[in-house]
């Protein structure tokens, strides 16, 4: 199995909660929200074009918008492929806590 990358996890789980609202500014406003820190477009198009390619992700463009000056928007929806990339990697992550506690570590602070 390959391994997602921290931020590569975060967006498929961002696209996930943002379901058929999933495009560029709304998934940089909850990885935002999810993560107390900010997420700028440029740092979201390049892992939602590395998933894309990876087959993880796939998208569409909308119809276009008058709110948008005529323009579309480019939509995300997760893959088959990106559902178990997500399962994968939530197993692996709970197998490697497993029986750490975060009091315990807290203690050696």
């Amino acid at each position: 199995m390959k391994f997602l990358t921290r931020q590569e996890e975060m967006v498929l789980l961002a696209v996930w909660k943002l379901q058929s609202d999933a495009y560029g500014v709304t998934i940089a406003k909850k990885l935002t929200e999810m993560t107390g820190e900010k997420w700028l477009l440029n740092t979201v198009y390049l892992p939602l074009d590395r998933l894309e390619k990876k087959r993880y992700l796939k998208s569409s463009l909308s119809d276009p918008s008058a709110k948008r000056g005529g323009r579309r928007k480019r939509l995300y929806k997760l893959t088959s492929a990106g559902i178990k990339a997500l399962i994968e990697t939530k197993k692996v992550q709970e197998s490697i806590w497993q029986k750490i506690s975060i009091s315990y570590l807290e203690s050696d602070l």
